[in-house]
């Protein structure tokens, strides 16, 4: 999965030529569908359907409206990045991932915590499916720090702990990881151009900081190497998130007309 190859075509209403730095922003933004309600994340995904093509799909969502959120979702044409940060004994894992196999879910988090074990029988299982999601193993959330992860008996930095599960992940056979902007430029130095880093607690510029801690804009997380970025709030609680999407994606397009990334 090459964030740099056009998923849909331009929006009929921007007359731009393929492949311009607008269309490969929206390859790179995933919006966020942090709602309870199936009713509310798909008005918000038919709202911003003519920009947006990946949407997330994360724990409240799933539970409150079940798998067939993400059917719904994909059947209208969107790519689904379900971040369920699946934690638990490997074959609980594994069978949890062949489970997805016929919601068409492009993406999928697992925990880099569970272990290698765990991380290997997600990739086995991944393995099986004739049409498997990426694997994204998650190394330290966003809103964790170092007091935070001092509170857990870590006592690494997030930067180097972020690291640590980040070589486990890849020794086990992952490929994709979700870290801070932070972290993003060590992860790509260690997985080179064919590593997938998702990367939330993206804010616009002049957006508040919300509950999240290691954050930043656009613009920076393209230049330390990350491949898609994850933006809620400042989109779906905005006044108008078209407009709000708008915005964010003129910025990531100028930031890939500067230096476009792997």
């Amino acid at each position: 999965m090459n964030p740099s190859t056009p998923l849909t075509q331009p929006s009929q209403n921007r007359p731009t030529p393929p492949d311009s730095p607008y269309d490969l922003a929206r390859e790179h933004l995933i919006v966020a569908l942090d709602v309870p309600t199936a009713e509310g994340a798909l008005a918000l995904a038919d709202r911003l359907g003519e920009q947006c093509q990946w949407f997330k799909v994360g724990l409240e969502l799933y539970i409150s409206a079940g798998p067939a959120i993400v059917e719904k979702l994909v059947g209208r044409g969107h790519s689904v990045f379900l971040d369920l940060k699946l934690h638990d004994i490997p074959n609980t894992v594994a069978a949890a991932v062949r489970a997805t196999a016929s919601l068409g879910t492009g993406m999928l988090t697992i925990h880099a915590a569970g272990g290698p074990a765990m991380l290997t029988a997600a990739r086995e299982a991944a393995a099986t499916m004739a049409s498997p999601p990426e694997l994204l193993a998650v190394t330290v959330l966003t809103s964790m720090d170092q007091a935070q992860l001092a509170a857990t008996g870590v006592t690494r930095s997030p930067e180097d702990h972020v690291a640590l599960l980040a070589r486990m992940g890849w020794e086990s056979g992952i490929r994709g990881f979700v870290c801070s902007p932070h972290e993003a430029a060590t992860l790509r130095a260690l997985t080179g151009p064919q590593g997938i880093l998702v990367t939330p607690g993206i804010r616009p510029t002049g957006a508040d900081r919300g509950d999240q801690q290691r954050i930043a804009t656009p613009t920076l997380a393209l230049q330390q190497g990350a491949s898609y970025l994850v933006v809620g709030r400042p989109i779906t609680q905005a006044p108008d998130p078209a407009l709000a999407a708008e915005a964010v994606l003129l910025e990531i397009a100028e930031a890939l007309a500067i230096a476009p990334t792997e």
